[in-house]
């Protein structure tokens, strides 16, 4: 995952340097709506790797459901993005409708990936996970740097992403190609209904999370004259940089997070570790080298963001230990704490009215998302259910006899 990030980041600065604040603030809004439209893909993901986690025994059914049930999203949600694209054309101010319709076609392959992706994080097999991410990465990498040199616009970047997205999931499709995962692998309307079931309560917590993560950006394009936007969404390159350089803590922890066992309930807190310590170590490395940060940002044209690299840094720490939070909620499958994350969107909704500037616009979030993390924490550390390890269930999940409690006749024992 580190060489997918360090992939994905130089697609980034490539991005920053060549197009420039204006039009790079197009492609940060489109590239933080993608992440909110991503959550399918990820509420796939997650709940394929529970699903396995739970009932190992099952496997293959519960694999031909998953994927089933993700090549119906893909097209659902390819053909509803496509749809709303003069609707997003116009809410971010973009030119045309060419950018914001890559968001479509790029939304069908990122699902795909995700139900995938789900699979191979269930069962541990962590080699071909990390084939599928790199593709990821480098696919992006690839496709901009082949397009963005002669096509220096929004539309440039974001084909570039849509190109790039069909990577990891051919690579996923060879990985799993032996798999009784098509469209047709016996799976009954009931068993699909209940797969999408938990897709759509897990979808919603990780919603809830990238939308929290990408408000401010939208706002500040929104708000603020184009060349401040411009500015803040640099700022947010190492932001995001500092989010998901410790993502791979959250990948590793979840099986052992939704696992059944007892002693693995509380792995959110080693994780909460390891995800701070990465965390401070950039932060600490941002303030001493601010100018190094700035040219990680985009160069001279950034010089401006040089005073709040810090605050930039700070706040990816805080998002990337609420992002552990968030999958630890999902493991857990408690409905409750979700409306904490949504709480704090609302927050920062609201101070970003109050405020005038990027720099009062970072601290005001940095605030908000210390505000969420601590909530989240004290809910799983003294909330009886999750202290218990008899978790509350979202809605759809099957709560019975276990986290998989309907009787299916696709899956058989597998949804206990």
């Amino acid at each position: 995952m580190g060489v997918m990030n360090v992939a994905t980041y130089v697609f980034t600065i490539f991005a920053a340097h060549v197009l420039g604040p204006r039009e790079y603030g197009g492609v940060a809004s489109l590239m933080g709506l993608l992440l909110v439209v991503n959550v399918l893909a990820l509420g796939l993901q997650a709940t394929g790797a529970r699903r396995v986690v739970a009932a190992p025994e099952n496997r293959e059914q519960i694999e031909a459901s998953v994927m089933a049930a993700t090549y119906r999203s893909a097209l659902g949600l390819g053909l509803l993005c496509l749809a709303l694209t003069p609707l997003i054309s116009w809410g971010l101010a973009l030119d045309n409708w060419s950018a914001a319709a890559m968001i479509g076609v790029s939304a069908v392959p990122l699902t795909i990936m995700g139900g995938q992706a789900g699979i191979l994080q269930g069962e541990e097999r962590w080699v071909p996970l990390a084939a599928v991410y790199l593709g990821m990465g480098l696919g992006r990498m690839a496709f901009g740097l082949l397009l963005m040199p002669s096509l220096d616009t929004a539309f440039g970047a974001m084909l570039a992403v849509a190109l790039g997205a069909w990577v990891p999931a051919a690579i996923g499709a060879l990985v799993l190609r032996h798999r009784k995962v098509g469209l047709h692998a016996g799976i009954h309307a009931r068993g699909a209904t209940s797969i999408l079931r938990e897709v759509a309560s897990n979808s919603y917590a990780l919603l809830a999370f990238f939308a929290l993560t990408n408000i401010d950006v939208i706002v500040a394009r929104a708000r603020f004259d184009e060349h401040e936007a411009g500015l803040y969404a640099g700022g947010l390159i190492l932001t995001k940089a500092v989010l998901f350089l410790p993502q791979f803590v959250v990948v590793i922890a979840f099986p052992s997070m939704a696992s059944s066992s007892s002693s693995k309930h509380r792995m959110y807190l080693r994780g909460l570790a390891a995800v701070g310590l990465i965390g401070a170590v950039a932060t600490a490395g941002a303030v001493v080298l601010s100018s190094l940060a700035v040219s990680f940002v985009g160069g001279s044209a950034y010089q401006e963001v040089e005073p709040d690299i810090w605050a930039f840094a700070t706040l990816g720490t805080l998002l990337a230990l609420i992002q552990l939070m968030v999958y630890e909620v999902v493991a857990r499958q408690h409905r409750a704490s979700v409306l904490i994350v949504w709480a704090g969107l609302v927050a920062v909704g609201a101070a970003a009215m109050l405020v005038n500037e990027g720099h009062e616009l970072v601290r005001a979030v940095a605030l908000v998302d210390l505000a969420v993390l601590v909530t989240l924490v004290l809910v799983a550390r003294f909330h009886p259910a999750l202290r218990n390890g008899d978790p509350e269930p979202l809605a759809g999940s099957g709560a019975g006899n276990g986290p998989d409690s309907d009787t299916d006749s696709d899956t058989g024992s597998a949804e206990r």
